[in-house]
């Protein structure tokens, strides 16, 4: 292994043994690891559907419904993830491994919550509302992000301590 590689594994410790045994052991894993894609793949057409109405006037719909389930969906994996962090480190959330994510979480899960109020109150145009949702997308992207470096971090703490053993 790259010496760079097992330096920022050490830097990085997400997970004490016990914690990792657990996150390997919990079903809960599993669920965000098929949750993850599904909402990312939701994401995608949801985007371009937004961007089809903003664009070309059409479809607000097939838009607003795809919003809806993004949201949904959201929900679902912050649920999901709440119990599986309460398996692995004993806090629904907010544990020190993924205390930003976690935060950052929350502005997305505002967002997508303004965007509901926005749609089902009917306050904000609809222009308004896509604008509101490409606000909690953009969100999504920066939040996303956080997880899949803190996921490639776990890889490189798991080589490491796999290298070390």
């Amino acid at each position: 292994m790259p010496e760079h590689v097992g330096t920022a594994a050490r830097a990085v410790q997400l997970y004490t043994p016990e914690e990792r045994r657990r996150r390997d052991e919990t079903k809960w894993t599993l669920v965000q690891g098929v949750l993850a894609p599904l909402q990312f793949l939701v994401f995608l057409v949801s985007l371009v559907l937004v961007l089809r109405y903003l664009v070309a006037g059409a479809g607000y719909e097939a838009a607003t419904i795809s919003i809806v389930v993004k949201t949904f969906v959201l929900y679902t994996i912050m649920v999901t993830g709440a119990i599986w962090e309460k398996v692995v480190f004993g806090k629904y959330l907010f544990a020190p491994a993924f205390f930003w994510e976690d935060v950052f979480s929350m502005a997305v899960i505002s967002l997508h919550t303004l965007y509901l109020w926005a749609t089902l109150s009917g306050t904000v145009g609809p222009i308004g509302q896509m604008l509101i949702a490409l606000t909690a997308y953009a969100a999504y992207v920066v939040n996303a992000g956080q997880f899949l470096w803190k996921l490639r971090m776990a890889r490189l703490q798991g080589d490491a301590a796999e290298g070390a053993a």
